[in-house]
């Protein structure tokens, strides 16, 4: 009994235990499942359980799916509410990819979920498969991760991406991207034409196998340059001369930079090439300088360059005490083959003489075309009497010369003068004004002939040449006998409404009655001060005669429409007469007397007038605008640093040199340098006028390249002002 008693209470304290351990147990676990439902509903991640096979239906969803504005309870209630929230256009994706989950234990994917707010929110719904131990599927636990700033933040990044990859592909530049080793890693579309290679071919190469070195040392090549973009951290320019790239067999010359790629701890991992293929740019430079050098007909070097190399071969007798001599030579008959046969005569005439007289000298002579049919010789190291004889075989040369134009055969003779470049010759304007006049000695005393200069005949030129012209001019101008030629300038475009110009033009008639070209007469009374007085009476006279039209019955009609719709008349003024004080004034005066509308007058001077005094001239061309009248720069483009003076100069109009005219079908440069004058004057507001101009192609090309007018033979030759009409438009063809 006692044995029962002891055994009741032992399983009575074991029955305790047990039941402890078990409420123990209980606790924890109930610890653990509270733990488990707070870690689920605060995870960002919401996880979900759904059965394996059959069916879609969600069978747990954890408390975080209140993020999406749901309660788990809604899918517990409603098994197809997971499929209606994905976005109409993913659902055939993701029920796809759920699908799949039986092949394979895992499966992640990503589609659009719909907010219960309306918002669709772009999520990752990771699944996995719960087998059994015997292999079979029990269910499908995954979880919905809110991935929408990711997505938005990777999709900026594409985008990013896709722009930068347009960009590299769509400009003109070359880019090579290398590693830090040097070999290449992208190549763009631009660097694929121009090398030839594409990037797959590129790919992995060393960046020397695709751009080459000019030079063979080490501190000229690529890969210097490459090296020093790397270890100094900057960016390293290539030159020209330094690199290049073959396009099949034809080397293109290039330029461009290197500069480093650095992490974002400033560490260099790479390096990005861009270059530009300026193989035309430097064909296009070279045509440039050799044009600002050369004569554009001749090819012959022009008078700048020779007046360059002149002041050398100055400066080289008084520090190596040497001894040239200058010729400076005239066409005695030029002028009879461009009257007789026009203007493509008169160049091919220039073009074969200067054949004929490079083959006459020496190889270290300089021979130049240094006006309309005037040549200088410098005969380097030559003394005055080996000059002698150089001369009269060159002098014989040009008289034995038959030029044959089509039925037509001419003798073309020369005049030369000769003077000795020496210690004692002074500046270059000595020795040209010296040769000049010794030339105009030989022309005087019968042409085919030379004169070599001395000092005692200076007086005995200067009576026999620019005195007589000096003379006949003051006397013409007493007798009245000068005369005005008009030509015409017409608008190009003529739907937009311009009207007709017309430059005048002075002529002298002689006593006999011959009507004397300005060249003959002009030259001489620039160097005699007289060009002030022709000025004067070219202004005075036209105005005269103009207010007389005006008054007429012919012009009342088109006075009556207002100065728009006028013509405009052009009036050369000539250097010396940008330093007339009193220039304004008389104008003024002229326009009170002879009641001329200022605005149908345009005043135009020379580009070379006008940058010689650059200052006078603005102030004159400010002060003529000021009276109401327009103003040009005439020969604009002769001088290489024409475009500077553009925003100095207050004009309306600029002439481009006839030189850059006629040769423009043929020539690009000639072409480019028209569209560039022509774009610069639009910017400033001035429009420019073609001299020069021929025919029907050359004024197509103008209109092509929005040049405002045109002027020349293929317009309309020069005609006696009195005998035209005034304001009838010509006709374009």
């Amino acid at each position: 009994m006692t044995n029962n008693i002891s055994n009741l209470e032992k399983s009575n304290v074991e029955l305790k235990q047990h039941l402890g351990r078990w409420q123990r147990a209980t606790q924890a676990l109930l610890a653990t499942k509270d733990r488990l439902k707070r870690l689920l509903a605060s995870s960002p991640a919401v996880i979900y359980s759904c059965q394996a096979a059959g069916s879609y239906g969600i069978i747990f969803v954890s408390e975080s799916i209140r993020q999406f504005g749901y309660q788990p309870q809604d899918f517990l209630e409603n098994f197809d509410l997971w499929k209606e929230c994905i976005h109409p256009d993913d659902v055939d994706y993701a029920l796809s990819e759920s699908s799949d989950l039986i092949h394979q234990t895992q499966q992640i994917f990503e589609y659009r979920f719909r907010h219960k707010d309306g918002d669709f929110r772009w999520i990752q719904d990771q699944r996995n498969l719960i087998l059994d131990e015997a292999g079979n599927s029990i269910e499908i636990i995954g979880s919905w991760q809110d991935i929408t700033e990711h997505k938005y933040i990777e999709q900026a990044l594409f985008q990013e991406k896709e722009l930068a990859q347009n960009i590299l592909q769509s400009i003109g530049d070359g880019v090579i991207t290398t590693d830090a080793q040097g070999q290449i890693q992208y190549i763009n579309a631009a660097a694929e034409q121009i090398t030839g290679y594409t990037l797959e071919a590129a790919i992995g190469k060393p960046l020397s196998w695709l751009i080459k070195s000019h030079e063979k040392n080490h501190s000229g090549s690529i890969n210097h340059a490459l090296q020093t973009a790397k270890s100094l951290s900057k960016v390293v320019n290539i030159t020209a001369d330094q690199a290049f790239v073959l396009q099949g067999s034809q080397p293109r010359t290039i330029d461009g930079s290197v500069a480093p790629i650095r992490n974002r701890k400033e560490g260099v991992i790479g390096t990005v090439v861009v270059f530009r293929d300026i193989t035309q740019n430097r064909v296009l430079a070279r045509q440039l300088s050799w044009q600002a050098s050369h004569d554009f007909l001749t090819g012959l070097l022009n008078r700048r360059d020779f007046e360059q190399q002149l002041a050398q071969a100055i400066d080289n007798t008084r520090t190596h005490n040497k001894k040239h001599s200058l010729c400076y030579l005239d066409l005695d008959q030029f002028k009879v083959v461009n009257d007789t046969c026009g203007h493509a005569a008169g160049d091919e005439l220039l073009r074969q003489l200067a054949r004929l007289m490079g083959k006459q000298l020496r190889s270290n002579d300089v021979l130049a075309r240094i006006g309309g049919d005037e040549f200088g010789i410098i005969l380097q190291n030559c003394s005055l009497d080996n000059a002698v004889g150089l001369t009269d075989k060159l002098l014989h040369a040009l008289q034995g010369f038959r030029f044959v134009w089509h039925d037509n055969t001419f003798s073309i003779g020369a005049s030369a003068g000769l003077v000795e470049i020496n210690q004692e010759c002074g500046d270059i304007n000595s020795v040209l004004g010296a040769a000049d006049a010794a030339c105009f000695a030989a022309k005087n005393q019968g042409r085919n002939r030379f004169h070599v200069y001395r000092s005692n005949d200076e007086v005995l030129t200067t009576q026999r040449g620019e005195r007589q012209w000096v003379a006949r001019i003051l006397k013409a101008l007493e007798e009245d006998r000068f005369c005005l030629y008009q030509q015409a300038i017409v608008p190009i475009h003529t739907t937009e409404g311009g009207v007709t110009h017309h430059e005048l033009l002075l002529r002298m008639i002689s006593e006999t009655g011959e009507v004397i070209p300005p060249m003959a007469f002009v030259p001489a009374a620039e160097r005699y001060g007289l060009m002030p007085k022709l000025d004067r009476w070219v202004i005075s006279s036209f105005f005269n005669q103009y207010q007389i039209r005006q008054q007429a019955n012919t012009m009342q009609a088109e006075h009556a429409q207002g100065p728009d719709y006028m013509p405009l008349y052009c009036i050369n003024l000539s250097g010396m007469s940008i330093n007339d004080d009193y220039l304004a004034a008389f104008l003024k005066e002229q326009f009170t007397l002879h009641e001329i509308l200022p605005q149908t007058i345009c005043f135009e001077i020379t580009e070379t007038a006008a940058i010689t005094n650059l200052s006078r001239a603005a102030d004159l061309i400010q002060e003529i605008k000021n009276l109401g009248c327009a103003f040009a720069l005439d020969d604009f483009g002769s001088g290489m640093s024409s475009l500077a003076y553009l925003k100095t100069l207050p004009v309306d109009y600029v002439k481009i040199d006839g030189n850059f005219i006629r040769n423009i079908i043929q020539d690009p440069v000639d072409s480019v340098m028209v569209e560039s004058i022509t774009r610069i004057g639009h910017e400033l507001g001035i429009q420019t006028i073609a001299e020069f101009v021929e025919n029907e192609e050359i004024l197509a090309k103008l209109r092509l390249l929005g040049v405002d007018y045109a002027q020349g033979y293929g317009i309309g030759h020069p005609v006696p002002f009195r005998r035209s009409q005034g304001g009838t438009p010509y006709s374009l063809g």
